[in-house]
C-alpha cells in the first residue's frame, strides 16, 4: 500500500451546526452519549466543528452501525477510509485499491473540498477520480443521476476521506443537552412515542406511571417497564416512578359525579407528576395527548386539567393523527408492547358519558369532597422508583 489507510466512521451533524457559539456543548454531549452506547466496542472518538470520527480497535463495524442508528444528534454517518494525505496522486492510488472489492455497474464521484488550498475545483477533482475508476474497472460506466454507487471524497485540512455508502441517523439533538423532562408514561401507544420525540429534541427522560392495584394488574406494570426499557435504548437509563393511585381513584369514583371522573383524575395525576418533577429537577412534563382524541383531550378539557400545574406541559403529539402515531410506534419498536391487553388506571372506571367541556368551577367544587392533598402527598412519598436499563430482563439497578 502506498499510503497509510485507516477505516473509521464519520458522523455528520446537520442541525447541530446551527448552534454556532454553543456547538461545543452539543458536540461534547454527543461524544459522551456515543461513548456510553459503544462502551463495550473498544472505540475512541475525536471531533471538530464539522465532523465526528469514531475509531474502532476491531472490525465490528456492523455492530457499531446498528447502535449508531439509535443515537440522537446524528444526521448521517459513513464507513470511510481515512488517508493521511491530501496529495491527489496518492489518493488516486488508494482509490484504485479500495474500489477493487466493490460490485457495481454505474457510479458517480462527488468531491467535498473544505481545504481551499488545493489548486483544483471540486468538479475537476471528481472528473479526475472518475477517470481513475474507469481505468481500473473496465466494465463500469458513469451515471450522475442514478448511480449504483456514490463515491465521495472529502478533502480536509491535512487528511482526506473516501466513502461509498451512507446511513441516515435519527437527527435531532443529543439527549441531555436540553435538561430533564418527566414523561407521563401509560401502557398505551401514544405516550412512548411522545417520550421518543422528546428525546429527539435533547430532553433526558424520567417517567411516571400510575397504577391502581388490584384494579390494574402486575402485567400492566410490567408492560410499562418494558416500554421504558425500549425508550432507554434511545436515551440511556430511565428512572421510572410508580405511583399507587388506588386510594384517590376509589375516592373520586365514590364521591364525585361520574361524568367528571376522568377530568378530576387527570387533574390529580398532573398534581402528582408536578411534585415528582420538582423533586427530580425536571423542567417539563411530557405526555401523549393529541387534540380531540378522547374526552380528556378536547381543548376545554386540556385547559381545565392543565390549570393545576405551573410547570410547562409539552405534548409532542398534539397535532398528530392516530395513524401517524402508530407509524412512529412501529418504527421505534414500542407498538407490539403497547397493544398487549392489560388495562391501565385510565381505562378502568371509565364513565359512559365523560364530560368533554368541563367547567373549572365544578372541578373546584367536586374536589372539596375529598381530602385529596393528603392522599397525593402520601402517594408521592411512598412511590416506587425503578431504574430501567437498556438490557432486557436485567435486574433493576435500584428500587427505592
Amino acid at each position: 500500500m502506498v499510503i497509510n489507510v485507516k477505516k473509521l466512521i464519520i458522523i455528520k451533524y446537520a442541525e447541530l451546526t446551527t448552534k454556532k457559539d454553543n456547538i461545543n456543548l452539543f458536540l461534547k454531549m454527543l461524544a459522551k452519549n456515543l461513548l456510553d452506547v459503544l462502551k463495550n466496542e473498544r472505540v475512541s472518538i475525536s471531533y471538530d466543528r464539522g465532523r465526528m470520527y469514531i475509531h474502532l480497535e476491531q472490525d465490528n463495524f456492523d455492530v457499531v452501525k446498528e447502535k449508531l442508528k439509535k443515537v440522537f444528534g446524528i444526521h448521517e454517518f459513513n464507513i470511510a477510509y481515512e488517508l493521511e494525505t491530501i496529495d491527489l496522486e496518492k489518493i488516486e492510488k488508494a482509490l484504485q485499491e479500495v474500489i477493487q472489492n466493490r460490485e457495481f455497474k454505474t457510479f458517480k464521484v462527488e468531491t467535498k473540498r473544505s481545504n481551499k488550498a488545493i489548486p483544483f475545483t471540486s468538479v475537476e477533482i471528481s472528473k479526475r477520480m472518475g477517470g481513475v475508476v474507469l481505468s481500473t474497472l473496465t466494465d463500469v460506466t458513469v451515471d450522475v443521476h442514478n448511480p449504483d454507487i456514490l463515491i465521495t471524497l472529502e478533502l480536509r485540512k491535512e487528511k482526506s476521506y473516501l466513502y461509498f455508502e451512507k446511513e441516515r441517523g435519527l437527527g435531532g439533538y443529543p439527549v441531555g443537552t436540553l435538561g430533564k423532562g418527566l414523561l407521563m408514561l401509560s401502557g398505551g401507544i401514544d405516550s412512548p412515542v411522545a417520550g421518543y420525540l422528546g428525546m429527539k429534541r435533547g430532553v433526558k427522560l424520567e417517567a411516571i406511571y400510575f397504577e391502581s392495584p388490584p384494579h390494574t394488574s402486575v402485567e400492566a406494570k410490567n408492560k410499562v417497564i418494558e416500554l421504558a426499557r425500549i425508550l432507554a435504548t434511545y436515551g440511556g437509563n430511565i428512572k421510572l416512578h410508580v405511583i399507587n393511585l388506588t386510594e384517590i381513584q376509589e375516592a373520586i369514583y365514590k364521591d364525585m359525579p361520574h361524568e367528571y371522573l376522568i377530568t378530576i383524575l387527570r387533574r390529580m395525576m398532573y398534581r402528582m407528576a408536578s411534585l415528582v418533577a420538582h423533586q427530580r429537577n425536571c423542567k417539563i412534563l411530557l405526555n401523549g395527548e393529541a387534540i380531540g382524541q378522547v374526552a380528556s383531550q378536547t381543548l376545554t378539557s386540556m385547559s381545565v386539567i392543565n390549570e393545576v400545574v405551573k410547570i410547562p406541559v409539552i405534548r409532542p403529539l398534539a397535532c398528530f393523527d392516530k395513524l401517524e402515531i402508530i407509524d412512529i410506534a412501529k418504527k421505534i419498536n414500542t407498538y407490539e408492547t403497547s397493544i398487549l391487553p392489560f388495562e391501565d388506571c385510565c381505562t378502568i372506571f371509565v364513565p359512559k358519558h365523560p364530560v368533554i367541556n368541563p367547567e373549572l368551577s365544578k372541578c373546584y367544587e367536586y374536589e372539596t369532597l375529598i381530602d385529596y392533598k393528603q392522599m397525593i402527598y402520601k402517594a408521592v412519598k411512598n412511590r416506587e422508583t425503578i431504574t430501567i436499563s437498556t438490557e432486557k430482563n436485567n435486574e433493576f439497578d435500584d428500587i427505592l
